[in-house]
């Protein structure tokens, strides 16, 4: 059996979309284990950038079974757009999805009200994407959500969905102070939605354990980044699931014994979206310059990334909570320009010495961090296509990073072409 894992050793947006669609083309099967809408994957089809939030990256390559595993939170609505969004690029979307009976689904309300809990948390807003992502989870924690399968039949959905409906109506109203959702209409546009995910669902844990044991290419899509795991980020300021490795078996059904290798992603540089500790943020000028050359901007939100500079320390501790084997760095073009990069190596915290990442967020602000600086190769790195493409500046900064992370690199993105990649050893 081969299974290849992809997470983020970030924050996310470290570009696992490109990643997985990259190694999609090898795969017979890409499975999607946590997160929601409130991802965006950016992959280039054809010349066009098509992003995806939901579908996982591998629909874009033809014969490549696709599956949103039981781990995922899924906006019905959402979805069924994002469905029509690729098929209008070209991209099939039939039989190659399937949609696990157990995916959870994020309902117009959770949306609601996770608006007026970010409204009334005011200057202590976590900077959530506002998908309804944490009130769904939070729903099927408490065993109260609705899920894939409930939505055949839909009379029994119906009933359902009506009770759930009217207790959020009682939140949203009475605790909040919120406009109520007509629950007709919610109900009533649910039945088209139900009629066009329907073909799509199905029991898809013996499908992916099957298919390992047969010996097939499974590679699990991992969203988000390690920094933001609800139980070993940087919490409060977290996403609502587990974005590591460790998510893949809740996620998709697979014992962790059969999942296979671990392949971390992360950019040249480091970014984070929304509110929270972020040690290695760059001054406002060079985080722009970063930000405008590395287009960073959310493909979910639109929001501009805050950026900074590779965070060693961060890195290892991502590196082991997934237990990576290789590294994946992107973006290394968006450095080119840049003459001396920054690279942190340690932290001081209150006139000593930090080995380990801090599990506090209290600690995590007060951190100075420690860098050195690595000279950069102030050359266009975006035709590279080969390790002897890329300058020796470059190739001197990839090996302080594997020093740094413990790790080696098996691949550099070099821009945001498919093919924009620098293979330095095979990994699916």
């Amino acid at each position: 059996m081969s299974g290849l894992v992809v997470v983020g050793t970030q924050w996310g947006d470290e570009g696992k979309g490109k990643i997985t669609n990259y190694y999609a083309s090898r795969a017979d099967m890409v499975v999607r284990f946590q997160g929601g809408a409130n991802a965006g994957h950016t992959v280039t089809v054809d010349g066009k950038k098509v992003v995806f939030h939901l579908l996982p990256s591998g629909i874009s390559v033809r014969g490549v079974k696709c599956v949103i595993g039981p781990g995922v939170v899924v906006d019905p609505f959402a979805l069924v757009e994002e469905m029509d969004y690729v098929r209008s690029n070209g991209i099939d979307v039939g039989e190659n999805l399937m949609l696990d009976v157990g995916t959870h689904l994020v309902m117009p309300y959770h949306k609601a009200v996770e608006e007026a809990e970010e409204k009334g948390r005011g200057k202590h807003a976590i900077g959530t994407t506002r998908r309804g992502i944490g009130p769904a989870y939070s729903d099927r924690y408490s065993r109260e959500g609705l899920r894939c399968g409930d939505l055949i039949p839909f009379d029994r959905f119906r009933s359902k969905l009506e009770e759930s409906a009217g207790r959020k109506n009682e939140i949203l109203t009475k605790l909040y102070g919120a406009e109520p959702l007509n629950v007709s209409e919610l109900v009533e546009s649910m039945r088209d939605v139900s009629e066009r995910l329907s073909p799509h669902i199905a029991d898809t844990l013996n499908t992916v354990r099957s298919a390992l044991a047969e010996g097939q290419n499974v590679l699990f899509e991992g969203a988000q980044g390690a920094l933001l795991d609800i139980g070993f980020g940087t919490y409060p300021f977290v996403t609502s699931s587990h974005t590591t490795a460790a998510g893949v078996a809740p996620g998709t059904g697979v014992p962790p014994k059969d999942i296979g290798r671990v392949a971390g992603v992360a950019k040249a540089y480091t970014t984070r979206v929304g509110a929270g500790p972020f040690p290695t943020e760059a001054d406002p000028e060079r985080s722009k310059i970063i930000c405008d050359r590395g287009a960073e901007y959310g493909a979910t939100t639109g929001r501009p990334r805050r950026c900074g500079w590779v965070d060693a320390v961060a890195l290892r501790y991502a590196i082991a909570l997934s237990g990576v084997e290789r590294l994946i760095i992107t973006k290394l073009d968006v450095l080119d320009a840049v003459e001396t990069i920054p690279v942190c190596t340690g932290y001081r915290v209150d006139g000593r010495n930090l080995s380990t990442f801090p599990r506090d967020v209290e600690t995590l602000e007060r951190v100075e961090p420690v860098y050195e600086e690595v000279q950069g190769w102030m050359t266009d790195t975006s035709g590279a296509r080969r390790p002897d493409d890329l300058p020796d500046r470059a190739v001197a900064y990839l090996r302080r990073l594997e020093e740094l992370a413990g790790v080696s690199i098996a691949a550099v993105s070099v821009g945001a072409a498919s093919d924009a990649i620098v293979e330095f050893e095979s990994l699916l």
